[in-house]
């Protein structure tokens, strides 16, 4: 039985509404959601990227490589305190008193010279000098119980034969290899997120296609069923369309799912928890596709020759090398040193802890000379293996260069390519809209067949994703050729 034709308009016009509710929620629900930039995206991947902090580190170990440098030119001074306890010594007893002990010396200055000379014969020859009778040796160092110490030791570098300086060159060069590599990870993760950003806003675009692909099938099968029902076309006809939007639902799904992995990536980057909801905020559908704002600068410059970030490094490593031939010669060449050594002395003359008078003192000044005289070929063989090392970097200088060459054609090349391909879909993708709208109108007037209609709805989707991967491609290589400067070599 056919339907009425005020049934059939008024399930129509119930599908339409319903889709222009499901439009609305859908448009509703993405103006919730925050809208993320590419500019946001990268400034939040610099701060929270673990690889940029690492490189950071790298900086940090290099400030400090040319402060230990410098710090040769400054005195040395330490402090040393010590303690010793004396359990058994081979002085014990060495200077006790043998024999009865005689009177002390009684020296009366007012008792005649020759009175005086002989007290002093008697008191030398029964070992009467000192208190309690005989010599006193209780304060010297020997076999003494407790030992304190207190040193001060200074030391000053006169002449080291260039080594300081060539050591102080070699970090400093050592501190901008550090910068160059924090501006290559800080422009690797730019890159990474560029590209994940693009790909999210690529997925996004695929989703939309799939979708008005599902729309298109749907009406296409609603007008199929109409007409069976009117009596103007075979079952088959309905049958093929319906399958042929049952087809376009595994298509929308696979698109769903493409677009949550590319979100995941880009959340994963940016190290955004689940919770926060976003959508990246870029036009693929624009006629006039600008560069992105982060590197529209950069572009604009249009350097003739890159200088590399990886050429810039090979450079300075080699200058590194060439300050090790330096401190490799310098060890050959004498070096002086100025010492001085003050130090205090207690040995406790009553108890465990010594008084304030029981401290002595020790007070030495001096200077080093060292001239290698013979060391077994030793630094022979560190000067060698200091010019082997600066060999190996001007060949990697040289390598790097020509990488770096090659590396910059292909960038402009890639984005030249991609530009032309991206105006090349403009002309194709308006084609594929008028010839979809001339099948519809077609189809629904009953002058051509639905396998023309399925036809021309796939060479319009095809030519909107053409479109839209075109337009990804040429933004991602305009950031590529604005980022190759920092970038590390070798990096796509």
């Amino acid at each position: 039985m056919r339907a009425h034709p005020s049934a059939r308009f008024v399930r129509c016009t119930l599908v339409a509404f319903a889709t222009a509710l499901l439009v609305a929620g859908s448009a509703a629900n993405a103006f919730a959601q925050r809208r993320l930039t590419l500019d946001d995206a990268l400034k939040q991947a610099v701060e929270k990227s673990a690889a940029v902090d690492v490189a950071r580190a790298g900086e940090s170990r290099a400030d400090a490589d040319i402060q230990r440098a410098d710090s040769q030119r400054l005195p040395q001074i330490n402090f040393a305190g010590s303690y010793d306890r004396t359990l058994a010594s081979e002085f014990s007893g060495a200077f006790e008193s043998i024999g009865t002990p005689c009177a002390p010396l009684a020296a009366d200055p007012s008792r005649p010279l020759a009175d005086r000379v002989t007290e002093i014969e008697r008191a030398a020859t029964c070992g009467a000098f000192g208190a309690g009778g005989g010599l006193d040796f209780s304060n010297l160092p020997f076999g003494q119980r407790n030992v304190y110490r207190v040193t001060l030791n200074f030391a000053q570098a006169v002449y080291a034969g260039g080594r300081i300086k060539a050591q102080r060159t070699q970090a400093e060069l050592g501190r901008q290899v550090a910068t160059l590599a924090t501006d290559a990870a800080t422009a690797q993760v730019q890159l990474d997120v560029t590209r994940a950003f693009f790909d999210a806003a690529l997925a996004d675009r695929l989703v939309v296609i799939a979708e008005a692909g599902a729309q298109q099938t749907e009406a296409a099968y609603q007008q199929a069923r109409l007409n069976v029902e009117a009596g103007r076309q075979p079952e088959f006809e309905m049958l093929r369309a319906q399958v042929t939007r049952d087809n376009q639902r595994p298509v929308v799904i696979r698109r769903r799912a493409d677009r949550d992995i590319a979100y995941l990536r880009l959340r994963q980057l940016l190290e955004l928890p689940a919770s926060d909801v976003f959508v990246v905020d870029t036009d693929l559908e624009s006629e006039r596709l600008a560069s992105p704002e982060p590197f529209a600068a950069a572009l604009a410059a249009e350097a003739a020759a890159i200088d590399r970030n990886g050429t810039r490094q090979a450079e300075a490593l080699v200058q590194v090398r060439e300050a090790g031939v330096t401190v490799a010669q310098a060890e050959r060449k004498p070096s002086l040193n100025i010492l001085s050594s003050f130090g205090r002395v207690g040995y406790p003359s009553d108890g465990f802890l010594p008084g304030v008078g029981d401290f002595r003192t020790n007070w030495t000044v001096g200077a080093t000379l060292t001239i290698p005289v013979f060391t077994g070929f030793r630094l022979k063989a560190d000067e060698l293996a200091a010019r082997a090392d600066v060999a190996e970097a001007k060949a990697r200088l040289e390598q790097s260069r020509e990488v770096a060459e090659l590396e910059s054609a292909a960038a402009k090349q890639d984005l030249t390519a991609a530009e032309s391909v991206w105006e090349a879909t403009a002309a194709t993708i308006q084609q594929a809209e008028r010839a979809y709208q001339i099948a519809e109108l077609r189809y629904r007037e009953g002058i051509s067949t639905q396998l023309e209609l399925q036809d021309s709805r796939l060479a319009l989707q095809l030519a909107q994703a053409n479109r839209a991967v075109a337009a990804r491609d040429v933004q991602i290589a305009r950031a590529r050729l604005a980022l190759l400067p920092n970038l590390p070599l070798g990096a796509r």
